[in-house]
């Protein structure tokens, strides 16, 4: 799939967001053609985008040295996403009512391409009742917004008005290009480690960092679903636009979970659950004095274990981190807890243990049949695991 972006920049003081923006964009796969105003090049120079994008920035529609013999119809063509960062109170104005009088409001027009808008102006001005109007008028044609940030402007007045950060406008861009197959589902995922105290101040753990859970939660937004999120402590935050729930203990995780569960249509389970928690919580710091003591361990609740025997129509997935023997460990859990699939890696292999960007996995379904992956980011398996469970309720939905 192609991964086109022609870039508008218009005349507005976070023009210079923009070079952060393409330069994101291009680290991120992203082939992009960046189109100026006059009043975009006076905040930043074309020779900026130039460098950052490898691509020559045309300086209007009829610009010789340009490649395209019609420049504003080569780049309709060319652009699977057109956004505009920042897009000015004077852009919006000529967006909405199809003025036409440079090369990026020319190329709105033909274009087939969803439109993607990054409002930045200041607060009493997008709060102007023609501002909204314009800006209500896009919105019915189709048109997607992206902000504006509420906080401290240029100007330095308080208010909605400051653009957005160049993370969100590229996390909208994905979620456009996104196809949406999960669109009215419901799903639950659970991230991270879970935390037993032995005393005020010492428990038990693991070193599960909650990226897997996270980029499962954040692309089953992308495609769509509704996305509650039950996460351990990582100090990471939930993904924008994913309800959130932050439990400590295996029996908080569970609550939790069922909580959230009741009206989903799947629940991965990617977190790290304890399995053990200590018979007896001490009341105060246990101390050195007079040797260490003896602490007696009783197992925690299998959560996993608990919802496939209540499992209904739900997709149930799980998760299993192993040492040793990961193929028939991961096949018994499969059948032992009624699951759907099973997500199982070897922890001690280079890039495939807790805390990384990356995991290698093998994917063990209940009918024994076993999908072994090559080594990639935890956001790319996120999206092999989400195939799956899309495929699976279709088949649940349908039978």
């Amino acid at each position: 799939m192609s991964r086109n972006i022609v870039l508008g920049v218009t005349g507005g003081i976070a023009a210079y967001k923009a070079a952060a923006l393409a330069s994101l964009l291009v680290k991120n796969g992203y082939t992009v053609q960046a189109v100026m105003t006059k009043g975009g090049e006076s905040m930043l120079g074309p020779a900026t985008l130039a460098a950052i994008t490898g691509r020559t920035v045309p300086d209007s529609e009829f610009n010789p040295d340009y490649v395209a013999r019609i420049p504003h119809i080569e780049l309709a063509r060319f652009a699977d996403v057109v956004a505009v960062a920042p897009a000015t109170a004077n852009f919006l104005a000529k967006a909405a009512c199809g003025i036409a009088d440079d090369l990026l409001t020319s190329l709105l027009l033909p274009t087939a391409a969803p439109l993607l808008l990054a409002p930045a102006m200041n607060p009493h001005m997008w709060n102007h009742p023609t501002v909204q109007h314009n800006v209500e008028i896009l919105r019915r044609r189709g048109v997607y917004m992206v902000g504006p940030a509420t906080g401290r402007t240029a100007c330095g007045e308080e208010g909605a008005g400051r653009m957005s950060e160049p993370e969100q406008i590229m996390e909208a861009i994905e979620d456009i290009l996104t196809p949406k197959d999960l669109t009215g589902l419901k799903l639950v995922v659970s991230a991270g480690p879970t935390h037993e105290y032995i005393d005020p101040v010492r428990y038990i753990t693991n070193p599960s960092s909650g990226r897997m859970g996270i980029a499962i939660a954040r692309a089953a937004r992308r495609r769509g679903a509704r996305v509650h999120l039950v996460m351990g402590p990582v100090g990471l935050p939930a993904p924008w636009g994913v309800s959130c729930s932050e439990v400590v203990t295996v029996e908080e995780m569970q609550a939790a979970v069922n909580e959230a569960g009741e009206d989903a249509a799947a629940i991965i389970m990617a977190a790290a659950v304890g399995d053990f928690k200590v018979e007896t919580v001490r009341r105060h710091k246990s101390k050195k004095i007079g040797g260490p003591e003896i602490i007696s361990f009783i197992p925690t609740t299998d959560i996993l274990a608990e919802l496939g025997r209540n499992k209904n129509n739900r997709v149930l997935v799980g998760f299993a981190a192993e040492t040793q023997d990961l193929l028939n460990n991961a096949a018994a859990k499969v059948a032992k807890k009624n699951l759907d699939f099973i997500v199982a890696n070897d922890i001690s292999l280079p890039g495939s243990g807790f805390a990384g960007d990356t995991n290698q996995v093998s994917i063990l379904d209940a009918s024994g049949q076993v999908e072994r992956l090559e080594m990639m980011s935890k956001y790319r398996l996120a999206g092999h695991i989400l195939d799956r469970v899309a495929a699976l309720i279709r088949q649940k939905s349908a039978s």
